[in-house]
């Protein structure tokens, strides 16, 4: 979540103080802030796939550790990109230990696989190496090389084709926040073909809904439509149980 996204929610949301806000996995701290109120080891990576300055694992693995850690009892995930899948896949293996998520478009059963997914996702880092490191400074990208990157988003679209089962047990309110359009590895058609995969588990699944669709697109919409997401984060609280002010 950007900073305004994770402090609108938090604002618009401030009688909830166990929402953990999980970031995509290439942007710095400035644009997405830390995950509140995670509590990470010396050493490690925090709970958004980004790396830290002194840990090299930026795996799902690594991240689930990371959540692990927190402490929180029982919260709502709220993640975008990257987090909303870590954020997935987290409830799913630990459903008495959360009470919700909120995914701002990710958690979607698609993902480029196979030879030709994965070697698309690499030419992709590669084309961009010499404008990474130019991005880093505008938070636009993570402190790690095109190869990297290219890891990073090989091991998610693997999880992410694989995620449908997952997404059919969990257990507790899950929301989705899904945006317009096409994202910076993917045109308009395929991205909206990926938000409609979601279809056939909303139909077995009745935990999960759809929120808000909103007029922006992946990498805008946790700048310009937080407000969906703090509305969905009250939705969840409130399916739950939770006291919310409205």
């Amino acid at each position: 979540m950007s900073q305004r996204a994770a402090r609108g929610c938090s604002h618009e949301c401030d009688d909830l103080d166990r929402d953990v806000h999980l970031r995509g996995h290439g942007p710095r701290r400035h644009q997405h802030p830390r995950p509140r109120p995670v509590r990470t080891p010396p050493g490690r990576a925090s709970a958004n796939g980004a790396r830290s300055r002194r840990s090299a694992d930026c795996s799902f693995e690594a991240c689930g550790r990371d959540l692990d850690a927190t402490g929180v009892e029982r919260p709502i995930l709220v993640g975008w990109s990257y987090g909303a899948t870590l954020a997935a896949r987290w409830a799913a293996r630990n459903p008495q230990r959360v009470a919700g998520v909120v995914a701002v478009d990710g958690a979607m059963p698609y993902g480029l696989t196979g030879e030709e997914g994965q070697e698309r996702i690499r030419q992709m880092f590669h084309r961009m190496r010499f404008l990474l490191p130019l991005a880093r400074p505008f938070g636009l990208a993570a402190r790690m090389s095109a190869e990297q990157h290219a890891v990073v988003n090989l091991e998610l679209n693997e999880i992410a084709a694989a995620l449908a089962p997952m997404l059919e047990s969990v257990s507790c309110p899950m929301r989705h926040v899904l945006a317009t359009g096409s994202n910076l590895g993917g045109g308009a058609e395929e991205m909206e073909a990926s938000r409609a995969s979601l279809e056939p588990v909303l139909a077995r699944n009745p935990n999960l809904r759809i929120s808000a669709k909103v007029a922006g697109n992946h990498s805008k919409i946790p700048q310009k439509d937080f407000r969906a997401a703090a509305e969905a984060v009250r939705d969840v609280a409130a399916a739950g149980g939770w006291p919310v002010e409205t």
